[in-house]
């Protein structure tokens, strides 16, 4: 991703100067997570204001991209330090306008708006708590409000927020300005890692020519990714919530432990409703045991007639604060199932699972990463109409509103951090290793509560193969599953069997190839010798099960060739075919799953291999089918009605586009 700088050596200077602050400040931002970062939901106790929509804009085109921060915009309202333009939120920044240099902007960028906050929300300083959250914003973010700074963050696809009830109760009545600067510059110790590369040639590039390089294989979009919102609890409020849950054929345990801030005099009583709103279960007090008799289980889609099953946990906080009684009330959904790795199976409940799934991305035109109801509405549709049981965030987090529909209809889902394009020797040191320890306690902080989480991946396709890997991967591997020891633990790899020291302290082998494309490409006659050696290599050397985590060829919609070539559809088809063959017979014995590259096309950074993004979806961009969406459908409802313990579930043609509710029934 290029970027001309128009400034001179000094420009230069400071533009890389900058950069070392923001490395620094990510540097003060690795401590230990603290706090609870559970999802703003309304209640009889808390409120909610959303502050999606339009945003004053402006990039800092200075020539050290620091005149932000020495004119202190944040002063003052943003369209008084020069021009702004709107910019919508949530979205990425990118492809709004028709300016080139935006598209492909690196350094800081202004966010600012004003909002009213509720008159109820102030009148008592001593009772109601204010806080702003950001669902995500990418990649680092520093937020004022009122022109005071009130939150610092490093990591492009994890929540934050600022407690900022004493800036807004001072100033009642009065516009609220929260303004945010946001870096995309990605750095050796950033995650994902990137570098700053100057080309210095001057019969070859304009003077302080610089470009951001990265070693992963999708747009480097950015902006504020997910919604941003202002809710309010009591000033002593419920921080935290952790359940985990065990099951037999009769009974099931809801073990939970709550962490409530504000008061150490405090009482605490719980109630766990089912669907219908009967109470099945109390308790009381911060930690202990729920007992439900005859339990409905959460169950993957496809695997149980009533999949996604959820209860729901209302816990409610009693206290005194300054002599006024205080109460707080938050409902948390919870699905009660168990997950168990041997050396061939995966077992949620007890039974085999096999994931038929997809890779995905959060990626579409015009807003880039940023949420769109309709898109993921669209995108579910489509995942329950190909009978795919399962995906990879790859390679982030998703948004946490995806990942309540996935709890909500049974998807099962491998949450992966950002550790992609680990490739630098340096991104293996003690400084990256600390900002992924942190990465990793923030993002199990958010989905540890998940029924549809299944398993961590800590990186996609690293380095594994260099010798700082094995520190690294040993030591990542172990604080994951410390901090959450019920959820197996594993990195996707591309790396040789035999060279691989990440794979010896993960439970679980994922492998990416590419037969036939980026490997003796347009040769499919090689795919079934390659993947059968591959898997047998694996299993082999590891005895542990495996999954399929990548796979796949470019096609261009509507390119044809008989026989089969590269990048037309008939390609595309005949290479799933081939590697479906052998998934087949591996299935039998230890491959517990298949998750093709791509659920659909997404854009990448310009390059010779690259026709306007990465073609290796199954969907267009715009979610329109290929060929291969067929196959992959007709072979993904042939699993499920062959493994489930569901009547048969679909019974038409493979070219079918019925609708959702003959799928669901």
């Amino acid at each position: 991703m290029a970027a001309a700088a128009p400034c001179g050596v000094a420009g230069q200077c400071r533009l890389q100067l900058l950069v070392l602050v923001v490395a620094a400040a990510a540097g003060r931002a690795a401590a230990a997570v603290r706090g609870g970062m559970l999802y703003p939901r309304e209640s009889p106790s808390r409120e909610l204001k959303e502050l999606g929509g339009i945003w004053s804009f402006r990039a800092d085109f200075s020539p050290g991209r620091d005149a932000g921060f020495e004119q202190r915009w944040y002063r003052q309202p943003l369209r008084q330090t020069g021009p702004v333009i709107d910019m919508p939120v949530p979205a990425s920044f990118n492809d709004i306008t028709q300016d080139p240099h935006l598209e492909n902007y690196i350094g800081w960028v202004w966010y600012e708006k004003e909002v009213l906050i509720p008159q109820r929300w102030l009148q008592d300083d001593l009772s109601t708590r204010v806080v702003l959250r950001f669902g995500s914003a990418h990649y680092y973010s520093i937020v004022w409000v009122n022109g005071v700074q009130v939150v610092e963050h490093e990591g492009g696809h994890l929540p934050f927020e600022a407690d900022i009830s004493r800036i807004v109760q001072r100033s009642p009545g009065v516009l609220c300005r929260i303004t945010v600067a946001l870096n995309n510059t990605l750095t050796p110790h950033t995650l994902p890692p990137g570098s700053i590369q100057y080309m210095n040639d001057r019969t070859r590039y304009p003077k302080n020519y610089f470009v951001q390089n990265t070693r992963f294989d999708f747009f480097n979009y950015a902006g504020i990714h997910r919604p941003v919102v202002l809710y309010t609890t009591p000033s002593v409020y419920i921080d935290d919530i952790t359940v985990t849950t065990t099951s037999s054929e009769s009974v099931a345990m809801v073990r939970y432990q709550i962490s409530v801030v504000g008061s150490e005099l405090y009482s605490l009583s719980l109630s766990l409703r089912d669907q219908e709103g009967k109470v099945v279960a109390t308790g009381d007090g911060p930690s202990g045991e729920l007992k439900v008799p005859n339990p409905n289980l959460w169950w993957p889609y496809l695997m149980h007639e009533n999949p996604g099953y959820r209860y729901f946990l209302e816990v409610k906080m009693q206290a005194q604060a300054s002599g006024v009684p205080q109460e707080d009330i938050y409902t948390l959904p919870v699905g009660i199932r168990t997950v168990h790795v041997t050396s061939t199976q995966f077992l949620i409940n007890g039974k085999p699972f096999y994931f038929h799934g997809v890779n995905k991305h959060e990626d579409a035109d015009i807003r880039g990463k940023g949420l769109d109801w309709a898109l993921i509405v669209k995108d579910f549709n489509l995942l329950r109409w190909l009978g795919a049981n399962s995906f990879r965030t790859s390679h982030y987090p998703y948004a946490e509103e995806i990942m309540d529909l996935c709890d909500t209809y049974g998807i099962v889902v491998i949450d992966e951090c950002p550790g992609v394009g680990i490739k630098m020797p340096e991104s293996f040191g003690n400084k990256s290793l600390q900002h992924h320890l942190v990465v990793m306690e923030e993002l199990i902080r958010r989905d540890k509560n998940r029924p549809s989480v299944v398993m961590w991946s800590v990186a996609n396709e690293p380095a594994s193969e260099l010798p700082p890997a094995a520190y690294y991967f040993k030591t990542l591997i172990a604080h994951t599953k410390a901090l959450d020891p019920s959820r197996p633990v594993t990195f996707v790899s591309d790396t040789n069997y035999a060279v691989d020291h990440g794979a010896p302290y993960v439970d679980v082998i994922c492998v990416n190839s590419y037969f036939s494309w980026y490997h003796d490409p347009g040769h499919l006659e090689v795919i079934p010798l390659q993947l059968t050696a591959q898997f047998e290599n694996w299993y082999k050397t590891y005895q542990k099960p495996i999954i399929q985590s990548e796979y796949g060829a470019d096609s261009i919609p509507g390119l044809h060739s008989d026989p089969p070539a590269m990048f037309s559809e008939e390609y595309q088809k005949a290479m799933l075919k081939e590697y479906h063959s052998v998934f087949d017979k591996k299935r039998k014995e230890y491959v517990i799953g298949e998750l093709i590259w791509n659920f659909a096309d997404f854009m990448t950074d310009q390059g010779t291999t690259r026709v306007l993004g990465n073609k290796k979806g199954i969907f267009t961009r715009q979610r329109q089918p290929k060929s291969a969406a067929f196959v992959l459908r007709e072979r993904y409802w042939k699993i499920a009605n062959e493994s489930s313990c569901v009547p048969p579930i679909i019974n038409h043609s493979a070219h079918s586009t019925s609708s959702m509710g003959l799928l669901t029934t």
